[in-house]
């Protein structure tokens, strides 16, 4: 389906409603990304609870306002990943540990459980997930403080 051959609304409930351009409603439609990390505005799918694709959307950007906005604030609801500017300590450098790192959403800590819970995503990004199940992402591990690097230098 064309991402434009659709509207979005939501119900009463805040959750997304689309109709198709037949005039078919899909309540309850949920964003997922294809490639969160590296194209976060291309390939989004629209699917309902059991999973089923009721839309396909190329490019976020191709979307007329009012849609693009209501998928973009159902996004940042629903995807919660911390960018991590400087990793300022850690407890230990033996598993598991408490890490204490400054984000893009202010300053936090986690316990990384084990080294394979540090993810690479392409040549320059990592994907950290802590024992809550919570990803944070490093963009750039080669564009970061010295102290930074050395640390994950560690875990690598």
């Amino acid at each position: 389906m064309a991402s434009t051959t659709f509207t979005l609304s939501r119900d009463t409930f805040g959750k997304l409603v689309m109709t198709d351009a037949d005039g078919q409603v899909f309540e309850g439609v949920a964003p997922v990304r294809a490639f969160p990390i590296q194209s976060p505005d291309e390939g989004i799918s629209l699917v309902l609870g059991n999973g089923k694709e009721v839309a396909w959307i190329d490019r976020l950007d191709d979307l007329p306002e009012p849609a693009r906005s209501l998928l973009q604030e159902e996004l940042e609801g629903r995807e919660f990943m911390p960018e991590i500017a400087r990793v300022k300590s850690v407890s230990s450098f033996a598993t598991p540990c408490t890490w204490h790192v400054d984000t893009d959403r202010g300053e936090t800590q986690f316990v990384l459980k084990g080294e394979e819970d540090i993810r690479r995503i392409g040549a320059t990004s990592l994907l950290i997930a802590d024992n809550h199940g919570i990803h944070f992402l490093i963009r750039d591990m080669f564009n970061i403080d010295k102290t930074t690097r050395k640390i994950l230098d560690r875990f690598l």
